[in-house]
């Protein structure tokens, strides 16, 4: 019994049990989440099977799929898929070739490695808005370094409809090939030196030495990178915007925004939410069931 009380005592004075503590941090936790994330999610579903307009006070009325089948049937909106398909295609590529490239230079010794690393790393630590700007003041035909530099004349890249979605994508590979860089280089650190001091010994060539042993062990790695940036270029706006307002630039957020807050269109851009998502969604579990068979190799 006097061992009992102090232990008693000691609880009281803590004043909180640990459980108390514990749920004191997750319910605002879990609240914010229903009602920051959960409830719009809700709430947008809903919306998506009705012709709610947000810009008027009419009542929402139900048209069940109708939405979904006006954007799955329309020729418009597929347009805007296709531009988005290449424009993930030939982004995420140009970064993952960028990417793994300089992490191959960067994955040996040589002076002032960190600062070159560092340096490597700014651009995509800037803001979207600030490097659309910035990229958008290099392509001007008048002053523009690009043209200066390339002998291109007043070439314009940002008003020519079959250069415009390049010279966004070549503005996406110039931020976030230092994000598959920096996962790159871990992955490269994380190869087993043996492997290559066997290969010496047995006077492998370098393109064996690559596809046979750097490769495979990175690639898990590289799916990762890949997955990532699929699903981010899925979801670019504001670098298209910024840059070019060409019709061979309306990706499907751009597409979507002025669906949603141009013509008001409140139920049919949720449709449209909807359909990007399970898209995005259905690209990644193809990706991490490829990465799985990789991993398994």
């Amino acid at each position: 019994m006097t061992h009992s009380e102090p232990r008693a005592g000691h609880s009281a004075a803590r004043g909180l049990s640990d459980k108390s503590i514990r749920n004191l941090f997750i319910f605002p936790t879990i609240a914010f989440l229903i009602i920051f994330n959960i409830f719009p999610l809700l709430f947008s579903l809903y919306t998506s099977f009705t012709d709610f307009r947000a810009s008027t006070n009419a009542p929402a009325n139900w048209v069940g799929l109708e939405n979904y089948s006006y954007l799955l049937t329309n020729e418009f909106i597929w347009r805007n898929f296709t531009i988005t398909a290449k424009y993930v295609l030939i982004s995420v590529s140009g970064q993952v070739i960028v990417g793994f490239g300089l992490a191959l230079l960067l994955n040996r010794y040589m002076p002032f490695k960190g600062l070159i690393t560092t340096l490597l790393l700014l651009p995509m630590m800037l803001s979207m808005a600030v490097v659309g700007l910035f990229w958008k003041l290099l392509y001007d035909p008048n002053f523009g370094i690009i043209n200066h530099s390339l002998g291109l004349g007043k070439f314009e890249w940002l008003a020519n409809p079959d250069m415009a979605l390049w010279a966004v994508a070549i503005t996406d590979i110039w931020m976030w090939s230092p994000f598959v860089m920096l996962l790159s280089l871990a992955g490269l650190s994380a190869v087993p030196k043996h492997l290559y001091e066997a290969a010496e010994i047995d006077r492998a060539g370098t393109f064996y030495t690559f596809f046979r042993i750097t490769l495979p062990l990175v690639a898990p790695i590289l799916m990762i990178a890949i997955i990532f940036r699929t699903m981010e270029a899925f979801k670019t706006f504001d670098l298209a915007y910024i840059l070019s307002s060409q019709p061979t630039t309306e990706l499907i957020a751009i597409r979507l925004y002025k669906m949603a807050f141009l013509e008001w269109q409140t139920g049919l851009s949720s449709a449209f939410a909807y359909i990007v998502l399970v898209m995005v969604v259905g690209i990644t579990m193809i990706y991490v069931k490829y990465l799985n068979k990789v991993k398994e190799r």
